[in-house]
């Protein structure tokens, strides 16, 4: 017993720069006959040139299932790969690697050789084999004008049908000019010269409502098609859907035919709409037929059990806050779709070989799980728990093989029975160093909040906790809004443990507006942005507090993105915070609608837009903004540089809010970071961010 509390003591603290130890893997990928697997890993490695910086490189590995050999790594180029694919009969294992900045098409033999690269064109996302090993299909983007320039892939010349909303130009403005570029000249010169321009990059002519990217502004619309290539070298990729519009996802019905997800909106822009439906391709090409459709509608993830009798499908609303339906369709003459009951929201559809069974994956109550459709009766089940989350799986055989995160290791692959039951690990490439270090385990807790809606929170005490010591307490508030924490949810792993290893106690919860539950909790927030979550997360830590071992003098609060905004919110009604981190929030939503690309967030929960008095009035209670003159509370404010999610006018004009008006404020920008800068951000700007949070935090609570 001694030695066993010796060697417990003597366990290492995370560390901030353990981030940079954390493998993810993902593109879990079985053969079929569930003999092998193949996943991807992505690490983070030092860079070459700069011993101050760090890149993710991803690659291929594979692991026998039987145990008997260890998991080895495929793929070592420099460039990565991903998206690995299983020929039928499990000797080729296709994947994706960048060449000159382009995703290309690989196919590596498993009885020895080096990979070939079978593609040369446009990138290549998504590969799928045929049944009989012969052929892959794939989908490749091209930008729209040089899809109408291009006399292989548009060998009438056509122009799309649905208006560009070019003013006072039709469609053929698209085409490139015969006419020399002169500035002085005819009108017909002149655009040339400025379409010269344009390509030079000297200017960017939007006409789109989808301008804002992630990182950057862009004037470019495009459009992706599906394509087929013999699985030999030397081989030629044929378009097998053309036109202009959008077709993505292909799945092998049978060796002459594909099923695609298609958006096939005539009337309007393709970023305009946000529909999609159902299509039957023949491999040899032609005119598409339509399978499923429904006006209005989004329906997507389309699934094709191994023996062709079984697709499944999600049929949604176009809005972000609703659940899609799934729905399971006999692939036969006058049968008629059947939706399978599931308040949750779904994803990663997959059958078993023998169409007894549909697996797909559901984030629920703190962790995401894995269900499965009994064909026979439509009745689901769920088998794995909330304790966890699964973030990529794959069913053969007699086995499912997953990714799970928990909170011994935020990813590991692991392999089980049909039931997923007798669980065992293939890898250890998180867990064998983590197995050194002491962690800190959430403690599950439940409330009923103003509503009489069931609210779930995790307590995670400091990690050398003692009894009978008081310790300062971090609120954290996940974003979204719809998002959802738990032990599961591996981007956040890192983070807690950290505050936990600093001496604080971390608390953190799924506020009303959440998803993981019901349809009516994840709406439960529309118009109602600030007061209810905020009531909420304050609650969970309030009842934290109750417990007696947190110091309401050290209370901080953080959170990024809509957390973000609540964060503000909460400091603008809300004096108990000690101090408090913004992280590439929003803080006026009358604004948000032009400086964002995620705008729809606005008519799909304040019903409207900025210029409807109605809409306007909401927007304008919500808004952080409008309660600046409140706050008392110290504030670190973070935003990257390139975030065009959210924006960053928004984040600049609270700032200089709390500034003109003598409060305690610090504004960090990350240049070059985008929306994404804490989860696959630059690592040295990750770490910055959490040590200038930590120090902030320290600093305030020492005043």
């Amino acid at each position: 017993m001694v030695s066993s509390i010796a060697s417990f003591s003597q366990k290492e603290l995370i560390k901030v720069t353990d981030l940079l130890k954390i493998k993810t893997i993902n593109g879990i990928s079985v053969s079929n006959d569930g003999k092998k697997v193949a996943y991807v890993v992505t690490s983070t490695i030092p860079d070459e040139k700069n011993n101050d910086e760090y890149n993710y490189q991803s690659q291929i590995w594979m692991a026998s299932l039987d145990g008997n050999t260890l998991p080895r790594q495929l793929t070592f180029s420099k460039e990565g790969a991903s998206q690995p694919a299983w020929s039928p009969d499990g000797n080729t294992l296709a994947f994706v690697r960048s060449v000159d900045g382009t995703a290309q098409l690989f196919l590596l033999p498993l009885n020895g050789g080096e990979p070939v690269q079978l593609t040369t064109g446009k990138g290549v996302s998504g590969p799928v084999w045929s049944p009989d090993g012969k052929k892959i299909a794939f989908t490749s983007s091209f930008n729209l004008k040089d899809f109408v320039n291009d006399t292989i892939h548009n060998k009438t010349g056509g122009l799309p049908v649905y208006p560009l909303e070019k003013p006072g130009l039709d469609n053929h403005f698209l085409k490139k000019t015969t006419s020399k570029a002169d500035a002085d000249g005819t009108m017909e010169e002149v655009r040339a010269w400025l379409a010269k321009a344009e390509a030079d990059k000297k200017a960017k002519v939007i006409h789109k409502l989808n301008f804002q990217q992630e990182a950057t502004t862009s004037s470019e619309s495009s459009i992706s098609h599906v394509f087929i290539i013999e699985a030999v070298p030397g081989a030629k990729a044929i378009p097998v859907t053309t036109g202009f519009f959008s077709f993505s996802s292909p799945t092998f019905l049978n060796n002459e035919k594909l099923i695609v997800e298609a958006n096939l909106d005539s009337l309007q822009m393709p970023d305009r709409s946000l529909t999609s439906a159902i299509y039957t391709i023949n491999t040899n090409g032609g005119d598409g037929k339509p399978l499923v459709m429904q006006s209005d509608r989004r329906l997507s993830g389309a699934t094709v059990s191994p023996s062709g009798k079984f697709l499944a499908y999600l049929n949604g609303r176009t809005a972000f806050n609703s659940f899609p339906v799934l729905h399971v369709l006999k692939l036969e003459p006058g049968a008629k779709p059947v939706a399978i009951p599931f308040d949750r929201s779904k994803s990663s559809m997959m059958f078993t070989a023998d169409d007894k069974y549909l697996y797909f994956t559901t984030p629920s109550n703190g962790g995401t799980v894995i269900n499965r459709v009994d064909l026979n009766t439509y009745k689901v089940s769920t088998l794995s728990s909330y304790n966890e989350g699964i973030s990529s799986f794959d069913v053969k055989a007699d086995k499912v093989v997953y990714v799970r995160t928990a909170i011994d290791a935020p990813f590991e692959v692991y392999q089980a029975d049909l039931l997923m039951k007798n669980a065992t690990a293939i890898t250890s490439l998180n867990s064998s160093w983590i197995r050194d270090k002491k962690l800190s385990i959430p403690e599950k807790h439940t409330f009923k909040n103003n509503e009489g809606m069931e609210v779930e929170y995790w307590v995670m005490k400091p990690t050398n906790y003692e009894p009978g010591k008081k310790y300062p307490l971090l609120l954290e508030i996940h974003g979204g809004p719809s998002a959802m924490w738990g032990p599961g949810e591996s981007s956040m792993w890192h983070e807690f443990q950290y505050f936990c290893s600093k001496g604080y106690g971390v608390v953190y919860s799924n506020p009303r507006g959440s998803g993981g539950y019901t349809e009516a909790f994840l709406r439960a927030n529309i118009n109602n942005w600030g007061a209810g979550p905020s009531s909420d997360v304050l609650t969970a830590l309030e009842k934290t507090v109750a417990e007696g071992w947190a110091d309401t003098s050290r209370l901080m609060v953080t959170g990024g993105s809509y957390a973000g905004y609540l964060v503000a919110w909460i400091i603008g009604h809300d004096k108990r915070f000690a101090a408090a981190c913004a992280q590439r929030g929003v803080y006026d939503l009358r604004t948000f609608f032009g400086e964002g690309n995620a705008w729809r967030l606005v008519p799909n929960y304040f019903g409207g837009y900025p210029w409807e008095k109605t809409t306007y009035e909401i927007l304008e209670r919500e808004s952080p903004i409008n309660y600046v003159h409140n706050v008392t509370t110290p504030v670190i404010i973070f935003h990257g540089e390139n975030d065009l999610r959210t924006g960053v006018i928004s984040s600049e004009q609270y700032y200089k809010s709390l500034k003109v008006l003598g409060k305690t404020a610090e504004y960090v920008r990350h240049p070059g970071a985008t929306h994404e800068i804490t989860r696959s951000g630059n690592n040295r700007q990750r770490i910055d961010q959490m040590l200038r949070t930590w120090e902030f935090f320290e600093r305030m609570l020492r005043k």
